[in-house]
């Protein structure tokens, strides 16, 4: 066998052996395991109280019907229709609740007259009057749908005018040899619209409840976006800033640099260094109001043990293998991969990278502990590219206080350099997050970060495009 054939040979070995492992890793995460699966919601439970009701209305149809007829004297006709419209009324009340009751009390009225003049009559003897026990389950089930679905005031008013009719029916109306059951059925009434109207205030607060965490979360989701882009509008001042302090001492310096400068020359070059003064003095107010958690009240020197420096350099690229190593030191494995040549970016680019290399390690640190992290930056021709991937964790994240929006402030960044950020979850349970920032170059070596449609800038178009050169380091590396 030819070396060729064996190269080959252990390469396809090399492959079938990792998608076994990763086969049997899925494997095992499919059918080994015991978390909880519930049971989906199923279709019959959610149509079990229609159901119900449709027994309960066909129960109080037929009962109603044989009570009338057998009991209370009433012809067989219309103890049909009595029966047909309490009942009937039960499943009016699913759909329009107001109309079935106005249905059933009317039978309730019409059932009375109809029964009294048996009783009158002597056809009726020791019968249940005004209200016969089909009419009651009924009624009592119509007036919960009904307490269920309209407001309260609503359905206390449907309780009066029950209570008044069966109260001028028996009280003042009354008939001769019966059993009454006007107090026991607007007793049960009672019960069941207060069981309604609990019912149904319970509803509408879990209802409010979950709009109130809906509005909560997107309020916080826009209050963190809000923060995010104002550190972002802080630290580009502070690139503003240091470029105006160039501009200023540049213009101060170039008079010396011709010897005998004309007038119109100098005159301009002071112009532009008292605008940039103007401009940097604007500026550091900015800064003094962005940088001030109170504007309002003067920082104090007890403030500056917070972590973070009021007017410390913005970092760069530079500063990556310290933040790296920072990492390292918090327990997480970090490895870091520079490819291509190093080289002096705008100092937004150089900023955003590092800012996002700084929270997609702090993700991992908080929601993938026992990970190995994986740092690559990539520095091509026309641009910049970052990416933090981690593997799959090897224990359970404890809960985070953090907001959960980092991811778009990386977005939010790399968006305003004309870049693109992708954020997914790989294959074998770990994630990555990786971006490119377009950076373009000039014929002199400078670079600028252009956003698309941006119009390209002319080689050699005077001391503007100079501007855009990565300005040297301060040795206090103070930039205002």
């Amino acid at each position: 066998m030819s070396r060729v054939d064996r190269v080959t040979e252990t390469g396809v070995e090399h492959v079938l052996r990792r998608y076994v492992l990763r086969w049997l890793r899925v494997l095992r995460d499919d059918l080994l395991h015991f978390r909880v699966d519930p049971l989906p919601p199923s279709m019959w439970l959610r149509w079990l109280p229609h159901g119900l009701l449709c027994l309960v209305a066909f129960g109080v149809t037929l009962g109603g019907m044989a009570q009338l007829t057998d009991n209370g004297g009433v012809g067989t006709q219309i103890a049909f229709l009595l029966g047909l419209a309490q009942g009937g009324a039960v499943l009016f009340a699913m759909w329009r609740p107001i109309p079935a009751w106005l249905l059933t009390t009317a039978a309730m009225v019409g059932g009375a007259f109809e029964v009294r003049r048996q009783l009158l009559a002597g056809g009726a003897h020791d019968f249940v009057w005004p209200w016969t026990a089909a009419g009651i389950i009924g009624q009592m089930a119509v007036l919960l749908l009904l307490a269920l679905r309209v407001p309260t005031r609503v359905s206390v008013e449907a309780l009066g005018v029950t209570t008044l009719l069966t109260y001028a029916i028996q009280g003042l109306l009354g008939a001769a040899d019966y059993q009454p059951t006007g107090v026991l059925a607007v007793i049960l009434f009672a019960v069941v619209v207060v069981l309604g109207i609990a019912l149904r205030g319970r509803r509408e607060a879990r209802a409010e409840l979950g709009r109130q965490t809906t509005m909560t979360a997107e309020e916080r989701a826009r209050r963190t976006l809000l923060e995010e882009r104002n550190r972002i509008a802080r630290e580009l001042h502070d690139v503003v800033a240091h470029h105006m302090s160039v501009i200023s001492i540049q213009a101060q310096v170039a008079p010396h640099l011709v010897e005998n400068p004309p007038d119109e020359l100098m005159e301009n070059l002071a112009g532009i260094r008292q605008n940039a003064l103007e401009a940097l003095t604007e500026l550091r107010r900015v800064l003094g109001v962005l940088r001030a958690e109170h504007p309002d009240r003067p920082e104090s020197p007890d403030e500056a043990g917070t972590g973070t420096a009021p007017h410390a350099p913005q970092p760069t690229l530079d500063r990556i293998p310290a933040l790296v190593e920072n990492t390292r030191a918090a327990g997480l494995t970090v490895t870091l991969e520079v490819i291509g040549k190093p080289r002096s970016l705008p100092p937004g680019v150089e900023l955003s990278v590092y800012r996002i290399v700084q929270e997609a390690l702090s993700n991992v640190l908080r929601h993938a502990p026992g990970a190995i992290a994986r740092v690559q930056l990539d520095y091509r021709l026309n641009g910049v590219g970052v990416s933090v991937a981690n593997s799959r964790p090897t224990r359970p994240a404890p809960p985070s206080p953090g907001a959960g929006h980092g991811l778009l402030g990386m977005r939010e960044r790399v968006v305003m350099l004309g870049g693109a950020l992708f954020a997914d979850c790989d294959g074998d349970g770990g994630y990555k997050v990786s971006a490119f920032i377009p950076v373009a170059v000039l014929a002199d070596g400078l670079t600028y970060a252009r956003r698309p449609g941006a119009p390209e800038p002319v080689p050699g178009a005077g001391p503007s495009i100079r501007l855009s050169q990565a300005p040297a380091t301060d040795p206090k590396g103070d930039t205002v």
